[in-house]
């Protein structure tokens, strides 16, 4: 596999598992991360520095997804207001939204 394509499962592999993470403000920094990092170095061109930052995209990978399933074991089950669905409930009373 090419380094580009490498790079671009990379990238995938980041956002997928930041999707996993819990936690609404977890899961979009590391999404926002993954995103700026790779943007940053899509400049380089020399071989060897890409290899070096693919080595390192790989190792935090794994961090990433140590710490997603860290998450998952043991974070709080409570949503964020970001993450409630505030829609109202077709046939509630007037005031009466779910939660």
């Amino acid at each position: 596999m090419n380094a580009a394509a490498e790079a671009r499962a990379l990238f995938r592999a980041f956002l997928r598992e930041g999707r996993r993470f819990p936690n609404y403000n977890i899961r979009e920094y590391v999404q926002r991360r993954a995103k700026e990092s790779f943007h940053q170095a899509s400049s380089i061109t020399d071989p060897v520095a890409a290899e070096s930052l693919l080595q390192s995209g790989r190792k935090e990978l794994e961090v990433v997804k140590r710490q997603s399933l860290v998450y998952q074991l043991y974070g709080r089950k409570v949503k964020n207001v970001l993450e409630l669905d505030l829609a109202f409930k077709p046939g509630a009373k007037q005031g009466e939204i779910s939660a």
